[in-house]
């Protein structure tokens, strides 16, 4: 896949099959789009090209600067790549340019620099200044730049329809396991694994200190998850807790990864963490010994899990 940073770098000839939008998440809804995409581009000798865009338009127009993601840059192309996108243009967003008229935008975005000759949308697609064009203005001017057009429904999970925003919801309450039935894969966080105070090791659960996930990505409401990753080509299975430790009051948000039946050194190394499950919510306890003892029941509950296949 070729990854351009900017709309005036795509130099090809070649006409496009064009999808537009942030695809944060790259959900089964997206994953739709892409797949149409891909098989309209091959069937006509065209390119698959998806133009998203950094910084994530609300932004710059709403100064929701406090807005988390479900997926960083290279997580999006990541998942993109696999899909089998030839193009991937990711131009930054400005006032500048979101003050394009639809028309301007059309012309001469779309058409003179991306040469889109299929535009494959969702049913809400809207577009121009102030999001002023809907798919019936879409129409017409694909009318009258003479490129097709294909509007795709809404994917629904248990008769919701799926949208990044409600896969943000569900992961901020803790649901991982809806959340991931919606992305149609399982939910990651990915960091740095540092020195901690050595705690868990004393209560009989080692763990692994989380740091340097990127301060967009979204990350799940406190509470013990079951986890898994793979470290050195090894599928590992275990818990992690996120939260504040209140039981010995260390203040300020961790992440500690307790993995099963595994005990090498970490330190230093960037670790991928898949969510499955949301235990419980994270509480504070009268002793370390009841720490203890909850933590081995966590334990248990997420073998059983594990053991009967109820996981995502």
């Amino acid at each position: 896949m070729e990854r351009l940073e900017r709309i005036e770098n795509y130099q090809s000839t070649k006409g496009t099959v064009l999808t537009i939008g942030t695809f944060d998440g790259v959900h089964i809804g997206h994953k739709k789009i892409i797949e149409k995409l891909v098989e309209e581009a091959k069937n006509n000798s065209l390119n698959s090209c998806l133009l998203t865009f950094s910084p994530h338009p609300r932004e710059v127009l709403q100064k929701d600067a406090g807005i988390k993601m479900l997926s960083t840059l290279e997580e999006k192309a990541h998942r993109l790549e696999k899909l089998g996108l030839n193009v991937l243009v990711v131009h930054p967003f400005s006032k500048e340019f979101s003050r394009l008229t639809a028309r301007e935008y059309v012309e001469d975005i779309l058409v003179k620099q991306l040469k889109v000759k299929h535009l494959i949308v969702g049913y809400d697609h809207r577009f121009g200044r102030n999001r002023e064009a809907d798919i019936v203005d879409l129409h017409y001017f694909a009318k009258r730049f003479d490129f097709a057009i294909t509007e795709i429904e809404a994917q629904d999970v248990d008769d919701v329809a799926v949208s990044s925003t409600k896969i943000r919801n569900a992961l901020s309450e803790g649901a991982v396991h809806k959340a991931n039935q919606y992305l149609g894969y399982r939910y990651s966080i990915s960091g740095s694994v540092v020195k901690g105070k050595g705690l868990g090791r004393t209560l009989g659960f080692p763990t692994a200190n989380i740091e340097g996930i990127p301060t967009k990505k979204l990350l799940p409401a406190n509470g013990v998850y079951v986890i898994s990753t793979t470290i050195d080509g090894q599928r590992l299975k275990g818990m992690m807790n996120i939260g504040q430790n209140p039981t010995v009051n260390s203040g300020g948000l961790h992440l500690e990864v307790h993995l099963f039946d595994f005990d090498a050194d970490l330190y230093d190394q960037y670790i991928p963490i898949e969510l499955h499950k949301r235990l419980r919510s994270e509480k504070r306890f009268d002793s370390l010994e009841a720490l203890s003892a909850q933590l081995k029941e966590d334990k248990s509950l997420t073998l059983k899990y594990f053991k009967e296949g109820l996981l995502f």
